[in-house]
């Protein structure tokens, strides 16, 4: 080979190489630039879902914004936000105040001791129900909608609802889907917030002759017509002037109804009896 070929071979040996020393940094630049692309986008990607949940752990609740909304009264109420739900016949001289918490376990037992007989005395016209419902167990939300430490759930208020809703349809579909609600069939335990449902809600209603598939009460509870509603029932409890801070209780005349220990509301049907015909003798 002569010296000018030899030459002219490692030149253009030399023009190869250099050229593909181009296209590779012309590649390992674009594979930077895809990197460096790809963490904006996680970084990105990463501030927006904090910044979307910050967000949404600052919006309140469901309940906290259903605070101030205008509330809607069921028919068969009166008094301010319709929170005054007396039932009965108009003969009945007194009135037994009745509190209870849709979710108190403890009021699903005096319901299933007590309640067949003091459904009995209140058919045969003995007294009017007053019934003032509480929300207690749910716990509270903050002014910002946030749930506080100790908080249980919905289930009590949305049961509250549901039963404002049957209300509307007529005070013995209210009475009937209550005793419904604390039965052992549909009654859930404590812990368990089955109540926050609104299709066990309407499971349970169905059971209710008047609220078997009753399309304006399933709507109500589907749509929160009565969500205020309840939220203003539950302040009524809270704000009682009968001292009344826990659930069954019983009064008549500014008086507590109780069992043999002078506390705790009657839980049997006998010591029902007894406190009753007390009260209406008063």
């Amino acid at each position: 080979m002569s010296q000018r070929n030899s030459h002219a071979s490692k030149s253009a040996a030399r023009e190869r190489l250099r050229e593909e020393r181009e296209r590779q940094a012309k590649r390992d630049k674009v594979k930077r630039q895809i990197v460096v692309a790809g963490a904006v986008v996680a970084v990105l990607a990463i501030a927006g879902g904090i910044g979307y949940a910050v967000v949404q752990g600052n919006k309140p609740s469901h309940w906290a914004a259903a605070k101030d909304e205008k509330v809607v009264a069921p028919a068969n109420t009166t008094g301010t936000n319709g929170t005054t739900v007396v039932l009965g016949k108009s003969t009945a001289k007194k009135t037994l105040k009745l509190y209870e918490d849709p979710r108190c376990p403890i009021c699903a037992q005096f319901e299933a001791t007590v309640g067949p007989t003091l459904k009995q005395d209140f058919d045969a016209g003995k007294f009017k129900i007053q019934y003032i419902g509480g929300t207690f167990i749910d716990g509270d939300t903050d002014n910002n909608g946030k749930i506080e430490v100790g908080s249980r759930g919905e289930g009590s208020k949305n049961a509250m609802s549901a039963m404002g809703a049957a209300l509307n349809v007529s005070p013995e579909a209210f009475l009937e889907y209550k005793t419904a609600l604390y039965s052992p069939k549909f009654h859930p335990e404590e812990t368990e917030d089955k109540f926050k449902s609104d299709d066990y809600l309407i499971k349970v209603a169905n059971t209710v002759a008047a609220l078997k598939n009753n399309a304006t009460f399933q709507t109500a509870v589907k749509n929160g017509t009565y969500d205020a509603w309840a939220l203003a029932m539950s302040e009524t409890f809270n704000t009682n002037k009968d001292g009344v801070n826990g659930t069954p209780s019983l009064v008549m005349d500014g008086k507590k109804l109780t069992g043999p220990d002078g506390k705790a509301a009657p839980m049997t049907a006998a010591d029902f009896t007894t406190a009753i015909t007390a009260a209406l003798k008063a």
